[in-house]
């Protein structure tokens, strides 16, 4: 099983309904985001790129690509991040993160992961969301494709919650999953795809 999503930049209205859902989900601390939806257009959130009425602007959801070939996985010297052998999630393991940091490091995808500087401090002062490891100071955090959620046989909170139905998620490896047939129809992108990681996030367009 090789678990991965197809996002139809098409449909994508840039309205974070993911980000939020995620940040929920997962009880993630302060200022803390494991998806960011980037704007293609100006040079600020929600700004199009050109000038009336020739303006442009789409936007691309960025989170870990969760790849077959993960970098980051080859360079933890504890194993505190690891490629699950039954789903192909990428994971980490909090207790086992020494704050090396060299996870970040190997990462060609810039932003997908935050490191806990201090003790996480939260909006509200009790948790929200799924039953989530708690997060711990100086450890590094990403996106776990709720694997909390699909162990229970629930999509991710972000695919779920998308307004647009923008987002799919399913097994890369079973044909006739939709998201595999999404990704054989359709004209798709891969985010660096010459650093050899193979992600299992699919960019429609």
């Amino acid at each position: 099983m090789r678990l991965g999503m197809a996002i139809d930049t098409s449909r994508c209205i840039g309205c974070h309904t993911c980000a939020v859902a995620c940040k929920h989900e997962n009880n993630l601390p302060r200022d803390l985001w494991w998806n960011r939806i980037l704007t293609d257009g100006g040079g600020q959130m929600d700004v199009p790129s050109g000038k009336w009425p020739n303006n442009a602007m789409s936007y691309l959801p960025v989170n870990c690509q969760h790849c077959e070939n993960p970098a980051c996985v080859k360079v933890c010297p504890v194993g505190a991040t690891f490629k699950d052998a039954e789903t192909g999630i990428v994971r980490q393991d909090y207790d086992k993160c020494i704050g090396c940091r060299m996870c970040m490091a190997a990462c060609p995808y810039t932003g997908v992961r935050s490191f806990n500087w201090e003790e996480p401090q939260y909006a509200i002062d009790f948790p929200v969301g799924g039953t989530v490891p708690e997060h711990q100071k100086h450890t590094v955090e990403k996106c776990t494709l709720c694997n909390h959620r699909v162990s229970e046989g629930l999509e991710p909170a972000c695919i779920a919650a998308c307004p647009a139905r923008a987002r799919h998620f399913g097994d890369l490896d079973d044909p006739d999953s939709e998201v595999s047939r999404l990704v054989r129809e359709r004209e798709h992108m891969q985010l660096l795809p010459e650093k050899g990681t193979n992600p299992s996030v699919y960019y429609l367009v």
